[in-house]
């Protein structure tokens, strides 16, 4: 099992399209079952920064793999 501090500013990586997600921001956490349940990555802004932007929630069945550096994730519609 992974800690959060672990997984923060790691980059993620799509592997169905090969895009750059952006890099882990926060997790999502189970107090039940004391688990980490998904990783949250920024969303993109529009023009300029202006604009509402959505941040992106990978769940953990979506994780195929944890490097040093990199997280990868398998999400057929990322955008």
């Amino acid at each position: 099992m992974y800690r959060a501090g672990e997984l923060r500013q790691k980059e993620v990586i799509n592997i169905v399209d090969a895009s750059r997600l952006g890099f882990v921001s926060d997790v999502e956490v189970s107090l039940e079952k004391g688990e980490i349940e998904a990783i949250i990555v920024p969303g993109r802004t529009k023009l300029f920064n202006f604009g509402k932007s959505t941040d992106l929630v990978i769940t953990w069945d979506k994780i195929k793999k944890i490097g040093d550096d990199v997280i990868l994730v398998e999400i057929i519609n990322s955008i």
